[in-house]
């Protein structure tokens, strides 16, 4: 299986999804899981330094992972995935 392939793949019909269903500029909601560290938790709110986002986070019942979901205004489709490609840099993340 090729991950890359795959991954552009996702991309490409994720914008098609986005142009399609949606009138830019627009509210747009991320949700992400974390490894529960300041480290990760940190990285993720950093790339959303500077959207003026809504950034709220839950811990899971064992406090293993954090839940972060971050409500912001985008001004395109390619705005939205530039930052879903800059968050799949963090180790360890999983976007939902």
């Amino acid at each position: 299986m090729n991950t890359e392939k795959d991954t552009a793949a996702f991309y490409k019909r994720l914008t098609e999804s986005l142009k399609n269903d949606t009138s830019w500029p627009a509210a747009y909601l991320y949700k992400f899981i974390v490894p529960s560290t300041k480290e990760k938790i940190a990285e993720i709110k950093a790339i959303f330094n500077d959207t003026n986002a809504l950034i709220t986070s839950r811990d899971s019942s064992k406090g293993t992972y954090t839940s972060i979901s971050i409500n912001v205004m985008m001004k395109s489709p390619a705005a939205v995935i530039e930052k879903y490609k800059k968050v799949s840099k963090v180790e360890g993340v999983i976007s939902l």
